[in-house]
């Protein structure tokens, strides 16, 4: 198989926990000679560099696409169109343009909108990882091993600049999928979108009660579980949702019926039948999270 082109400039616009851990992991592998960080906070840039996730902290973009020939774009959805708008002037005809954007389609309207002449080398991407911590301090090398990145190529890309996305990917750790930009957006609408949104409203509805210390003093590991996510970075998750908005309102409206259902069963005292339901639903879970389990006992651990 032939090796992976060495990224001589990386630049990552927005250097938090994506675009840090991205940077890192591309370290780790070798394929990257210089990392130029360009963002909001200079202080936060300066950390950056002192941590040594990325060499130089940009001055603006004229001086960050100077010589770059691979940029990531790890900013929260809602930047992009004003990211995008920044760059144009400075962006080099073959220099790989690539986001980590959680929703597709408005990315995508940004590029059409702003990056008209560079569509062959622009190719959205979407990294499903992260955690409850941002900045560049969460960031790590290992964050993308063994979990999915899904690219979704404009008609318009050239092939060797997917290739040279899927591989950046595949440098991390990350193992690579590709689907439409619209199925991207109902898929992650329904499995990341949702729950996140439901987490936001269980914990602000709670914190909104007068016993709320009452109830978070007697909320255990399934109250942790269920709202783990809602410690995720509000902007961002702001940005998701509104970008998402359409494909999010069905699955909201799909899940109130849910819920509507649920509701008769208490009020009708059917315990079977809400019985039959978990069982469903226990049996879907276990079955999803099975996958996992066999992909850890499959890995050889130290003695």
């Amino acid at each position: 198989m032939q090796a992976m082109v060495m990224i001589d400039k990386l630049v990552v616009c927005g250097v938090g926990l994506i675009g840090g851990s991205f940077a890192l992991a591309l370290r780790r592998a070798g394929l990257v000679r210089r990392i130029v960080g360009l963002g909001r906070s200079p202080a936060s840039l300066a950390r950056a560099v002192a941590l040594g996730v990325i060499d130089k902290a940009a001055a603006g973009w004229a001086d960050a696409l100077d010589g770059a020939d691979f940029v990531l774009l790890a900013t929260p959805v809602g930047q992009m169109d004003a990211v995008m708008a920044a760059m144009a002037p400075h962006l080099a005809p073959r220099t790989v343009v690539t986001d980590a954007g959680s929703t597709k389609r408005d990315v995508i309207e940004a590029i059409y909108r702003h990056l008209p002449d560079h569509l062959p080398y622009v190719v959205p991407a979407h990294p499903i990882a992260g955690a409850e911590c941002s900045g560049v301090e969460a960031s790590f090398a290992g964050l993308y091993d063994g979990r999915k990145v899904v690219v979704t190529p404009l008609p318009e890309n050239e092939p060797e600049a997917v290739l040279r996305v899927r591989e950046a990917w595949e440098a991390c750790g990350a193992l690579m999928h590709e689907m439409p930009p619209q199925e991207h957006d109902r898929v992650f609408a329904a499995v990341s979108h949702l729950p996140h949104l439901l987490a936001f409203g269980l914990v602000h509805d709670l914190a909104g009660r007068s016993n709320a210390e009452q109830l978070f003093g007697y909320a255990a590991s399934g109250f942790r579980d269920f709202t783990r996510i809602a410690g995720s970075h509000p902007e961002m998750w702001r940005d998701i949702c509104i970008a998402n908005r359409q494909a999010l309102l069905g699955e909201l409206d799909q899940y109130l019926a849910e819920l509507a259902q649920l509701r008769a069963l208490l009020l009708s005292g059917d315990g079977d039948r809400l019985e039959q339901l978990f069982g469903e639903a226990r049996r879907a879970r276990n079955a999803w999270a099975e996958q996992f389990s066999t992909a850890a006992n499959a890995v050889p651990t130290p003695e």
